[in-house]
């Protein structure tokens, strides 16, 4: 994980994304690059893909979307989770662009997603936008693919043989 102990948090280039399948483990390491960061002194916001976009549409619609963008550039690093778990409208698709512009050459990034570069149309609808999109995120980005089996779908079939061979007694 090249990068990640440096502490370059709040460098230009810093974005960080991470690739792979469900239960892989990415959430839990952003969130432990975050918590890493704010114990060294670094301002992190962490937000779900979808309740941001939806925070961005409502400031949007209040005509306070100018004052946010401020707020996201006093953030050393911003963790953007679960990227393409729901698909977007085009004018979501377009805030969410306008904020990883902002944040391209003015703070760290981390985005987590389950999806493939090749998928992210899917998301954003629009050909053209994600490849503006993704051509900006992977220009300095460290990528870290993780795949592998789900550590959820791991623990249940440990507790399902564990019951196999150690039944509770009523």
């Amino acid at each position: 994980m090249d990068g990640f102990d440096r502490n370059e948090w709040s460098n230009p280039s810093g974005i960080r994304i991470l690739v792979g399948n469900s239960g892989t483990g990415k959430t839990y390491l952003a969130t432990a690059l975050g918590i890493a960061a704010c114990r060294q002194g670094y301002r992190v916001r962490f937000w779900r893909v979808g309740q941001f976009v939806a925070e961005l549409q409502e400031a949007q619609n209040e005509h306070r979307l100018s004052r946010l963008e401020k707020q996201w550039l006093r953030f050393d690093l911003v963790v953007l989770d679960e990227l393409g778990y729901v698909s977007l409208s085009r004018p979501a698709s377009e805030l969410l662009f306008r904020f990883v512009a902002a944040r391209y050459e003015r703070g760290s990034l981390i985005i987590t997603t389950n999806l493939e570069f090749s998928e992210w149309p899917q998301v954003f609808g629009d050909q053209k936008m994600t490849a503006a999109l993704a051509d900006r995120v992977t220009h300095k980005a460290h990528i870290i693919e993780m795949n592998g089996e789900s550590y959820r779908f791991r623990e249940t079939l440990r507790r399902q043989e564990a019951l196999k061979h150690h039944p509770e007694t009523p």
